[in-house]
């Protein structure tokens, strides 16, 4: 009986979304590996970007706005989230460009957090 309640416990438990999730009103840096945020720390808004990384901050501007900056030679595609009470959302992202130039979102809907995941080497044309 103490096997079969701990396996529907286990069972029952909510699975790990892949990705970085960012709480509202945050600032992170990260790599990307395997196409996921990896190493990723939380840092304060003026914390320099180093070569490779990725620094994202997830404000309330107007609903919930989001400014990523990727100081690597690559620019990505991901896929962007936005979280409340639980339920994520998928959110409209531009292509994230390369060389430090950073990228706005802003979306109408209040968040508690953005989860962002998914990166890939984006085309020559970009979207948004």
């Amino acid at each position: 009986m103490k096997l079969l309640a701990a396996l529907l416990l286990i069972a029952a438990a909510p699975v790990q979304a892949a990705g970085l999730t960012v709480p509202m009103g945050e600032t992170w840096l990260f790599t990307i590996k395997n196409g996921e945020p990896a190493e990723a720390r939380k840092v304060t808004p003026s914390a320099k970007i180093g070569k490779r990384q990725i620094k994202v901050a997830v404000r309330p501007i107007l609903g919930t706005a989001m400014t990523v900056t990727n100081n690597s030679p690559i620019a990505y595609t991901f896929r962007a989230e936005l979280v409340s009470g639980g339920k994520a959302t998928v959110a409209r992202s531009c292509t994230l460009p390369a060389n430090a130039r950073p990228v706005f979102e802003q979306w109408q809907q209040k968040a508690d957090a953005v989860r962002i995941s998914d990166f890939k080497v984006a085309g020559p044309d970009g979207r948004c």
